[in-house]
């Protein structure tokens, strides 16, 4: 079966860091990319961030470019989420996600976990 499990966030003030795992299960990361999402309450989820099976190339949209910063490794199962600079409106829940042919995640994607709530506020 396939498993997703995000853990690692926190409250932290604007300006800090967080680092954000998530953890797969009945799949390879050899095989699949990894995208992370977020949502924040009352607002559409929006993607922040991919990465490639097979050259680990990575992709970030507008807001994170620059301050977040995605990893894995393959061998522990593990994807990563570096998140630096924080402000108040990266405020959401952070999710991530595997499509079932193995290429970036949409909203569409049925692999998802359940999400790490992540809170930047003075």
């Amino acid at each position: 079966q396939v498993q997703l499990v995000e853990s690692g966030g926190g409250l932290v003030q604007p300006g800090g860091s967080l680092r954000l795992s998530c953890v797969v299960s009945g799949f390879s990361l050899d095989y699949y990319a990894i995208g992370w999402f977020r949502q924040a309450p009352g607002k559409e989820r929006e993607g922040v961030s991919c990465i490639h099976s097979h050259d680990g190339r990575t992709f970030y949209d507008g807001p994170a470019k620059g301050r977040f910063t995605t990893s894995k490794n393959n061998a522990k199962h593990t994807v990563y989420l570096q998140m630096n600079s924080l402000k108040p409106e990266d405020t959401a829940v952070y999710s991530c996600a595997a499509d079932v042919y193995g290429g970036c995640p949409t909203s569409t994607s049925v692999y998802w976990g359940q999400g790490t709530q992540v809170t930047v506020s003075s």
